[in-house]
C-alpha cells in the first residue's frame, strides 16, 4: 500500500503548498482549542475563589480572541484543503488520461473501455476525498488526540489513563471492520465496470436496441446489474456502520467514568477541583471526538483503498510498445515488407492469427485484400503502424524494422480508415483537420473531393461549419466513410490503409474513389481491404487470405486464370449482370468518363488540383 501511496502522492505537485498550508492551519486550530478549555477551567476556579469582574472580562476576552482566531484557521483550512484537494484530483485525472494514451492495444485490451472510465471518475472521486481528509481530519484528529490527552493529564493526573484504554478497544473494532468490509467494496468495484459497460453498449448500440424490440431485455440486465451492486454495498455498509455503536460505547463510557470518579475526587479527596473536572469533560470530549474522526477517516480509506489500487494499476502499466533507444526518425517510402511473420494476441492462445506471413509491396503500389472474416486481413495491416507487435518475424517500413522506428514518425507516416469509422463532436473541419491541423481550406476541399464528400457536404446549410454529433450518427455510414478517407487524406501518408472503408458507399462512388487515388497521390502505397472483388480487382496486387496464412497473390486476370476460390467469389458476386464479362476488363476511368455529367465532384477536382494531368483538363472540358 505504501508503493501505491508513494505513486499517487506525484500527483499532488503544485498543490503541495496549499496541501502543506492546509495543515498548518489545522495544528494552529487545534493547539487553540485544547487551550480554551484550560482556560474556562482557570477562570471556574477564580470565580469560585470570589474573583473581580475585570478577571472575567479579561479571560471572556481571551476567549473571544481564541475563538475567532480557531474559527479562522478552520476557515482557511477548508479553502486550502479544497483547492489541494481539487487541484490533487485534476492532476490525477491528467497523469491517468496521458497514460492511456502511451497504451498500446494489447495494454488496452487488458482494461475494458467501461472500467477505464470507471477509474477515471468514481474511482479518481473516492481518492479525491480521501486526500482531502488526510491533510484535513488526518491531522486534526491525532493531534487532537495527543494534545487533549497531554492537557488532560496535567489537569488530573491518573484519571486520564481512562481515556488511553479505550483506544486498543477501539483500534481492534475498526481492524475487525476493514477486514470484512474490504471485500465487499473490491467486488463492489468490479461490478461497477460491467455496469458501466452494460450502459455503454446499450447507448452506442441503441438502434440494435430498438430495431429488435429488446428495451425490456436491456432494462432487465441493467435493474439485475445494478441490484447486485446494491446487495454488496449493503453487506459493506452495514459492517462500517459498526463504528458507530462503537464509538457511542467508548464514548460515553468514558464519559459516565469521569462524572463518577471525578465527582468523588472533587468532593471526598479534593484530588481535583470543580475546574479541573469541567476541563476533563471537555477534554474527554474532545479526545472521543477526534477518534470519532479517526475511525471514519479509517471508512474511507477502506472505502477508497481498492479505488487507489486500481488507480495505481493504470498508472503503472507498462505500455508493451516502446521507442528504442535510437530511433529512425525519417519514413524514406512507403515500401513494406512482411518476413515470416508470426502473430498471435494472446500469449495462451492455441493458435496463431497469423502464420508463415511473407509478402514485398513496393512503394506506391496499390495492393488488394480479400478474405473470409476471420481471416486475418485487419490483424495483418496493424501491424504495419505497430499498433501491436509481431510474436515472430518482422515487418519492415521503407526498408526499416517498424520496431526500430519513432512511434510518433512511423504512425505520422501511415493513416488507416476502419470500417467502424468514428467521427467526434464537433463541426465538419475540426474533424478533418485530425489529419493536418494547419490544412487550409483549399487542402481540405480538395481532400473531400477526391474522397467523393464535398458535394453532401455542401448540401448542409452550415457546409463545412456543420455541426457532428458524437460519434457522427447525424450523418449516414457511406458520409461517415468518405469523411474519414478525406481526414486520411489529409495526412498525406506515405501508406493509407482501407480497411473495408468503403463498404457504405455504391460501387460508383468507390470506384470515383479509386480513381482519384490513383491519379492525386500515385506515390502512396494502397493498401484496401475489401469484402467486394469489385474494390481490389485494379490493384497492382491482391493478396488472399484464409485463417491467417496467404494462398494466392496476383493480379485479378493472374487469379481469374489460376485461383478457383478468387473466380468462383468474382462470378457469384456478379452473377445476374448482363454486364458482368466485360466489367471485369473495364478500367474505373471508363467508368469515371461515363459518370462525369452526374459527379460534378469529379470535374472540380480535376480542373482545381495543380496535379491534375491534361487528360484530366480534357475531360473536364468535355464535360
Amino acid at each position: 500500500m505504501l508503493k501505491i501511496l508513494k505513486q499517487l502522492a506525484r500527483s499532488v505537485r503544485e498543490y503541495k503548498k496549499p496541501s502543506i498550508l492546509t495543515m498548518i492551519f489545522i495544528v494552529g486550530e487545534v493547539i487553540i482549542e485544547c487551550i480554551i478549555p484550560f482556560i474556562v477551567a482557570n477562570l471556574t476556579n477564580d470565580i469560585n475563589d470570589g474573583c473581580g469582574i475585570d478577571v472575567i472580562a479579561k479571560n471572556g476576552l481571551i476567549l473571544v480572541i481564541m475563538a475567532v482566531l480557531s474559527l479562522t484557521c478552520g476557515g482557511l483550512a477548508g479553502f486550502t484543503a479544497a483547492k489541494a484537494s481539487a487541484g490533487f484530483a485534476k492532476n490525477l485525472r491528467h497523469d491517468l488520461f496521458f497514460r492511456i494514451q502511451t497504451y498500446s492495444f494489447s495494454n488496452i485490451d487488458r482494461f475494458s473501455s467501461s472500467s477505464l472510465v470507471t477509474r477515471l471518475t468514481t474511482d479518481v472521486a473516492n481518492v479525491q476525498m480521501s486526500y482531502m481528509m488526510i491533510i484535513r481530519i488526518a491531522i486534526r484528529a491525532p493531534l487532537m488526540f495527543l494534545f487533549a490527552i497531554i492537557m488532560a493529564y496535567r489537569m488530573a493526573g491518573v484519571l486520564a489513563t481512562m481515556f488511553v484504554v479505550v483506544v486498543p478497544v477501539l483500534i481492534a473494532g475498526l481492524i475487525g471492520v476493514a477486514r470484512h468490509a474490504m471485500p465487499a467494496f473490491r467486488r463492489v468495484f468490479r461490478k461497477y465496470d460491467r455496469l458501466n459497460e452494460s450502459v455503454e453498449e446499450n447507448v452506442m448500440a441503441m438502434r440494435v436496441v430498438k430495431g429488435f424490440a429488446r428495451e425490456q431485455y436491456e432494462k432487465d440486465k441493467f435493474n439485475a446489474a445494478s441490484d447486485d451492486i446494491r446487495v454488496d454495498f449493503t453487506k459493506a455498509e452495514r459492517i462500517v456502520a459498526l463504528t458507530g455503536p462503537l464509538m457511542q460505547v467508548c464514548l460515553y463510557f468514558n464519559m459516565v467514568f469521569v462524572l463518577l470518579f471525578g465527582s468523588k475526587l472533587v468532593i471526598t479527596q479534593h484530588y481535583i477541583n470543580v475546574g479541573q473536572l469541567s476541563a476533563m469533560l471537555t477534554y474527554g470530549f474532545q479526545i472521543l471526538i477526534s477518534l470519532m474522526m479517526i475511525s471514519l477517516i479509517y471508512v474511507t480509506l477502506t472505502m477508497s483503498a481498492e479505488s487507489a489500487r486500481r488507480i495505481d494499476e493504470v498508472l503503472t502499466e507498462e505500455s508493451a510498445l516502446k521507442n528504442p533507444a535510437e530511433p529512425v526518425r525519417e519514413l524514406k517510402d512507403g515500401s513494406i515488407r512482411f518476413e515470416n511473420v508470426e502473430f498471435s494476441y494472446s500469449k495462451r492462445a492455441e493458435n496463431a492469427t497469423l502464420s508463415g506471413i511473407d509478402l514485398d509491396v513496393p512503394s506506391g503500389s496499390t495492393v488488394g485484400i480479400l478474405g473470409i472474416t476471420g481471416a486475418g486481413k485487419t490483424s495483418l495491416v496493424q501491424l504495419i503502424p505497430r499498433l501491436y507487435d509481431v510474436t515472430g518475424g518482422c515487418v519492415t517500413v521503407g526498408g526499416v524494422d517498424v520496431r526500430d522506428y519513432d512511434l510518433n514518425t512511423l504512425r505520422d507516416g501511415v493513416a488507416m480508415v476502419l470500417q467502424k469509422n468514428l467521427l467526434f463532436s464537433g463541426t465538419i473541419n475540426e474533424n478533418l483537420r485530425w489529419g493536418d491541423p494547419g490544412a487550409t481550406q483549399e487542402e481540405i476541399s480538395e481532400a473531400c473531393r477526391l474522397a467523393q464528400a464535398e458535394d453532401f457536404i455542401l448540401s448542409f446549410p452550415d457546409g463545412y461549419e456543420t455541426q457532428i454529433d458524437q460519434g457522427g450518427t447525424n450523418v449516414s455510414g457511406g458520409q461517415r466513410q468518405r469523411l474519414c478517407i478525406a481526414r486520411a487524406l489529409l495526412k498525406k501518408p506515405k501508406i493509407l490503409i482501407l480497411d473495408d472503408s468503403t463498404s457504405a458507399v455504391d460501387t460508383r462512388t468507390d470506384a470515383l474513389i479509386r480513381e482519384g487515388f490513383r491519379k492525386y497521390i500515385p506515390e502512396t502505397t494502397k493498401i484496401i481491404i475489401a469484402q467486394r472483388v469489385a474494390s481490389v480487382m485494379d490493384a497492382d496486387m491482391i493478396v488472399l487470405l484464409d485463417h491467417g496464412r496467404i494462398t494466392a497473390v496476383g493480379t485479378h486476370d493472374e487469379l481469374m486464370k489460376n485461383n478457383a476460390a478468387y473466380r468462383e467469389t468474382y462470378e457469384q458476386q456478379n452473377r445476374g449482370s448482363n454486364a458482368a464479362a466485360s466489367a471485369a476488363g473495364e478500367t474505373v476511368s471508363e467508368c469515371v468518363n461515363e459518370t462525369a455529367d452526374e459527379t460534378a465532384s469529379v470535374d472540380r477536382t480535376v480542373n482545381d488540383s495543380p496535379a491534375a494531368s491534361s487528360e484530366g483538363k480534357e475531360a473536364d472540358d468535355n464535360a
